[in-house]
């Protein structure tokens, strides 16, 4: 299973010793039952109640007089404390403590105990109380009602301040109506804390003719749905650390809540009945810091033969329905919907078969045993799953869902690639080297800033298309929220953002390498016709390489397996720079705020990413197949081991061609030599020809001097030779000691004479002494190559010219004409 559950906090080993202790240090002291005062039988009375902003616990039992006490767990300092205890038997219902710790709001029902009388006001159901607790003093009655009142203070600062004046209280009432209560206190006597004017507490009635709310206590908002016209509007009030409240949208929802009853979601603890709970519809909303806003909803259901759920992008506008059938999974499943909010990090507890309430900031409570747990994906489950599931779709799921975990990614990483250099070709809907590359990369600067969902790709399939076995799916387009406000900070000014884009059809802006696959062809195509560019143009694309390079070696210390990273391979290096110039001003162009010097920093991560998962999937292969103590030679016959290095190193290739994505330099002589070890001659110039070998300076140098002068060898230098760029075949035939070199050197030097040769008047008398051989159309061209030679070293005396001449041509002449004859 890839979910995994940690208990941050249990009951049992947190609370329970503790008021053991303390009931035995009172004991010791002659003092009778206190509020300390817990035997075994009352454990099944120990249970939390309400989970606050900072952490803390609250958590009520009765001790063995029937009093109620309520506790509180400090998450920071693992410490209890009792807070409050009332000398009555009745039942908590909901509980909620100021962060200072001075004011406790509870709501208690009468017992439900036989023969016990109404310890409650006459003809009130639920009494929901106020009381000063430090130190306990005076205690204000809220709501003496007959329905159920629940209790929530405000937590308008995360950490601790110097006490304020006004605290803010929210009562829900299953009247459908919520009201914010503001409490002032002053401090008397010292640190005696005491409510400022009880008896007129302002109220505000800020919600009502709702069927659903939640409380969102990481963030201090309140979502519910009202129904206008039997249509289910979803709303959203912002709390401030200012003690103001906004209303910040509305928007409608295709779902049917009118019979659906009443339902709460993370006001304290949920107890209702479990088996009506699982037949009760489950929603939950959920965001994250990108400003996406998400709606998961479950309708109830009679029997749990298949499951449908849905999910609204409302930050996207639209909503995806999924139902799966259950007819082959475990009655343990059937117990209903529970959608949890995931974390990041590798957990080791297995998921509990009890049911769970869903609470902010991935905690999970499972309020039978009394666990507080958080969630998390398992990283070596999903490990697992990868190499186990044999469907594309999962493959692709359990990667994401695998590189998103960001805690131990190095580690992780090293095992999908280890994997994936086994199974290269396990994947037949996505390239899975691609989607590795890409999808790695993307997480590696997720976290960089809110907006890089938006900037780059975090896959290479831009959509899925293929059936998913067992699971049917529906998109609709849904209506867009209507935002109520007019001035947005933090993840409100996100969320408006990514509504103005789908309002406006705005384009998506996620990078790719179009500019730099057509600067990059302009380039390599000036290269090759000697009519580059400025220098400082040129110069500062290979200063970005260098950068890049320079970051790439400083993530990685240790030294490479792999020969890549050792030559300059400018090709690979104008590539990589031009992609730094081109991501760098997408960044620029689309994240405002954001300081130049990191997103220059970002851009270098990114590229380095790409660059370092390439060496790593080749390591991995270099590995596997014994190739520590290999070198560049190409005396032997190349081996299956080699082989198999050269079919992972194509498989890279493919994956990055198609993306135009830069390759450490170096890739493409080693891939180069291997293929000339492993791959016979018509199939090794296939390659070349079909672009799949890409012939290197270097690759070609350390061919030409390794090889002999054999009737195979020479043939293979030869069809190298004429495929060459003709810049770097003039270079590479003056390594070649052989007639064939001379001859096309020879040719060269000819075409490069006489491309602007004008026929001019002659001596039609040549002087024989001066040639070696009586042969006179030969001797006749010889004369003019000499004559061009002479005219061009008197008008250009500086320019440098090489060591080949008209001398030198007509013996290349001569020897290719004697190999012709036979002679």
């Amino acid at each position: 299973m890839a979910l995994r559950l940690v208990a941050d906090f249990e009951l049992g080993k947190d609370v329970l010793p503790w008021l053991r202790a303390e009931r035995s240090a009172s004991e010791a002291r002659g003092v009778g039952s206190g509020g300390a005062d817990v035997v075994e039988n009352d454990y099944e009375s120990l249970r939390v109640l309400n989970i606050e902003r900072n952490g803390n616990i609250i958590y009520t039992y009765k001790d063995d007089k029937g009093n109620v006490v309520f506790g509180l767990y400090d998450c920071q300092t693992r410490q209890n404390e009792l807070l409050y205890a009332f000398e009555k038997d009745l039942e908590v219902f909901s509980c909620s403590v100021n962060s200072e710790r001075t004011l406790l709001a509870a709501s208690l029902i009468q017992s439900t105990k036989e023969g016990k009388r109404n310890e409650l006001q006459p003809g009130s159901k639920c009494l929901t109380l106020l009381v000063e607790i430090h130190p306990v003093n005076n205690v204000k009655v809220l709501k003496a009602v007959d329905s159920y009142i629940w209790v929530q203070f405000l937590y308008p600062h995360v950490e601790s301040h110097p006490l304020p004046e006004n605290h803010l209280l929210l009562l829900i009432s299953e009247e459908k109506y919520i009201e914010k209560f503001r409490v002032r206190v002053t401090q008397e006597d010292g640190n005696r804390v005491v409510i400022k004017n009880s008896g007129h507490l302002q109220r505000d009635r800020i919600a009502e003719n709702f069927v659903w709310a939640q409380w969102d206590m990481s963030e201090q908002r309140l979502y519910y749905i009202d129904l206008k016209k039997s249509k289910s509007i979803l709303k959203c009030i912002q709390f401030y650390a200012d003690e103001s409240y906004n209303l910040m949208f509305e928007v409608p929802l295709d779902i049917s809540l009118s019979n659906s009853g009443f339902k709460l979601v993370n006001f304290g603890c949920d107890y209702q009945d479990q088996e009506k709970l699982s037949k009760h519809l489950s929603l939950c909303v959920f965001t994250n810091h990108a400003g996406s806003l998400c709606v998961c909803y479950s309708p109830k259901c009679a029997a749990w033969e298949q499951i449908t759920y849905s999910v609204f992008y409302i930050h996207k506008g639209y909503s995806k329905t999924f139902t799966t059938s259950l007819k082959n999974v475990g009655s343990h499943m059937t117990k209903g919907i529970t959608f949890l909010n995931l974390g990041n990090n590798e957990m080791i507890d297995m998921l509990p078969h009890s049911p769970l309430q869903s609470l902010s900031g991935s905690l999970v409570l499972d309020y039978c045993s009394g666990k507080l747990y958080r969630a998390m994906l398992s990283q070596s489950s999903l490990l697992q799953l990868l190499q186990k599931t044999r469907l594309d779709c999962e493959k692709m799921a359990t990667l994401h869902c695998a590189l998103s975990c960001g805690h131990g990614a190095q580690l992780l990483e090293g095992q999908i690639i280890q994997w994936i250099s086994e199974n290269v070709s396990a994947c037949h809907s996505f390239d899975l080297i691609q989607e590795f590359i890409i999808a790695s990369s993307y997480w590696s600067v997720y976290s960089e800033t809110s907006n890089v969902d938006k900037l780059l790709p975090h896959s290479s399939v831009l959509t899925w298309n293929t059936e998913i076995p067992g699971i049917t799916l529906v998109t609709e387009d849904t209506a867009l929220p209507l935002m109520k406000v007019h001035s947005f900070k933090g993840y409100w000014e996100t969320l408006n953002s990514n509504l103005e884009n789908v309002k406006y059809a705005k384009p998506h802006f996620h990078y790719n390498n179009s500019v730099v696959r057509r600067e990059w062809h302009n380039l390599i195509s000036e290269e090759k016709t000697g009519k580059r560019r400025s220098t400082a143009y040129v110069r500062n694309i290979l200063d970005n390489a260098i950068k890049v390079i320079s970051n790439l070696e400083a993530r990685n210390l240790e030294p490479r397996l792999t020969p890549l990273l050792q030559e300059e391979d400018s090709h690979q290096r104008l590539l990589m720079g031009l992609m730094v110039s081109e991501l760098r001003d997408h960044f620029l162009r689309h994240l405002q705020g954001v300081e130049k010097k990191k997103i220059e920093q970002m851009v270098l991560d990114y590229i380095s990413k790409l660059l370092d998962l390439i060496c790593h999937i080749l390591e991995a292969s270099w590995r596997k197949h014994n190739l520590h103590s290999w070198v560049f030679h190409f005396n032997s016959r190349g081996s299956a081991a080699e082989f198999a290095v050269f079919h992972i190193m194509t498989r890279i290739l493919e994956a990055t061609n198609s993306l135009f994505l830069p390759l450490p330099p170096g890739f493409h002589t080693l891939h180069t030599i291997l293929g000339v070890h492993c791959l016979p001659l018509h199939n090794l110039l296939h390659c070349i020809d079909s672009g799949v070998l890409l012939l290197t300076e270097t690759a070609v140098t350390r061919l030409m001097k390794d090889l002999d002068n054999t009737e195979k060898n020479e043939k293979l230098k030869f069809s190298i030779i004429v495929r060459l760029p003709p810049l770097i075949g003039q270079k590479i035939c003056r390594l070649w000691d052989h007639p064939m070199s001379s001859n096309i050197i020879s040719r060269n030097h000819v075409m490069q004479l006489l491309q602007n040769y004008k026929k001019r008047p002659r001596n039609s008398m040549i002087d024989k002494s001066s040639f070696s051989v009586e042969f006179l159309p030969l001797n006749y061209f010889i004369e003019i190559l000499t004559d061009i030679e002479s005219t061009n070293q008197a008008l250009y005396p500086f320019e440098q010219h090489d060591n080949v001449d008209a001398k030198f041509v007509e013996e290349a002449a001569l020897k290719h004409t004697t190999m012709l004859l036979g002679l």
